[in-house]
């Protein structure tokens, strides 16, 4: 039988990424006993016998997910690093190993190349990870990196996006919309220097914000909490299209509705200063901004004392019947359905 089966021609913008993604994996018949969860979830997952390994892959594009006009060379191999070890934490588990492979063209000289690998060396050093493999390249479009995470993790311990029941609480590490923030203020300064090749960057003072774009960091703090603590994530998945788009994730995945309360989202006050100054509405940033790289998961309502004390932990809502719908609960006690603008790749 012909896995697909299209009279004439689509736009893959017809479909937009996860429209392409289902559709390119919707047949798939996994053949070994031991792909416990192919595609899907942040990671996939393979049955080592004592242990379940954790694989997941993420590719990035010059000129589509980074700008080397403002970032710099090692900070991009440290966030190909972190971006993806978030994908191995977000199941609960603990990233061991990764591959890196470049696509480079033959304006990036050696120490260019170099620089790349200091930052990708800095993140194995900060979380513990091995370079174990790869590939390198030539590339006529600029620069591409595609990093592996190899992880592993307890059978019983495992967090997938599909076990969150209704009444758990949601819950996410860290702030929102910061990432979202740092880069428009990048793309700001870039458009003035543009203009202007004499003027300055002028970024005195977002240190925070910036950071969150050029600079993210894993959550290997929460997990690590979690285990010390004895909470059990029903589900988890982590930060990366933005909060609206992952809570439709988790929703969709776990067959549950949600209601988000804007007022218990935790935003930095950099991105509300930041928000204000480029007149951007700062709910819709901290909803719908991306790379923020935290950790959403859901727990039972049992361990609600232990969650509310957790460092960097922020209960933003909680699970309801499908049939209830996705909502946003405004500051003001209005019910909106929520809606996902994140990002979102090969849309039209």
């Amino acid at each position: 039988m012909e896995m697909f089966e299209n009279a004439g021609r689509t736009e893959i913008a017809d479909l937009g990424e996860f429209g392409l993604i289902d559709h390119l994996t919707k047949n798939i018949e996994l053949k070994n006993s031991s792909t416990v969860k192919g595609v899907g979830d942040d990671a996939a997952v393979i049955d080592c016998g004592d242990h379940k390994m954790l694989v997941s892959t993420d590719m990035l594009l010059e000129g589509v997910h980074f700008d080397l006009s403002y970032i710099p060379l090692k900070h991009l191999g440290y966030k190909a690093v972190t971006a993806n070890l978030s994908d191995i934490y977000a199941m609960n588990g603990t990233p061991k190993q990764i591959t890196v492979s470049i696509g480079i063209s033959n304006r990036f000289s050696l120490e260019a190349v170099e620089e790349l690998y200091k930052g990708v060396y800095l993140a194995c050093e900060k979380y513990g990870i091995d370079v174990v493999g790869g590939d390198t390249s030539s590339s006529r479009q600029g620069l591409i990196i595609s990093v592996t995470a190899i992880g592993e993790a307890n059978a019983d311990t495992i967090a997938y996006r599909s076990g969150a029941n209704d009444n758990d609480l949601l819950c996410i590490s860290g702030d929102v919309g910061s990432a979202y923030m740092g880069l428009q203020l990048l793309e700001r300064e870039k458009q003035v220097y543009i203009a202007n090749p004499n003027m300055q960057p002028d970024i005195e003072g977002w240190d925070y914000i910036v950071g969150r774009q050029l600079k993210p960091e894993a959550r290997k703090e929460v997990i690590e909490w979690l285990a010390q603590n004895g909470v059990q994530p029903t589900s988890m998945i982590d930060v990366s299209d933005g909060v609206a788009s992952e809570v439709f994730h988790l929703c969709q995945n776990s067959a549950i509705g949600m209601n988000v309360y804007e007022e218990k989202l935790p935003i930095d006050h950099q991105t509300i200063q930041m928000a204000e100054e480029l007149n951007i509405d700062v709910t819709t940033a901290a909803l719908n901004g991306g790379e923020d790289y935290e950790l959403m998961f859901t727990v039972k309502q049992e361990d609600f004392e232990k969650v509310k004390n957790a460092p960097n932990v922020s209960i933003i809502g909680h699970c309801t019947p499908q049939n209830e719908g996705i909502h946003l609960i405004t500051k003001n006690n209005n019910k909106f359905a929520l809606k996902a603008q994140g990002w979102q790749h090969l849309a039209k």
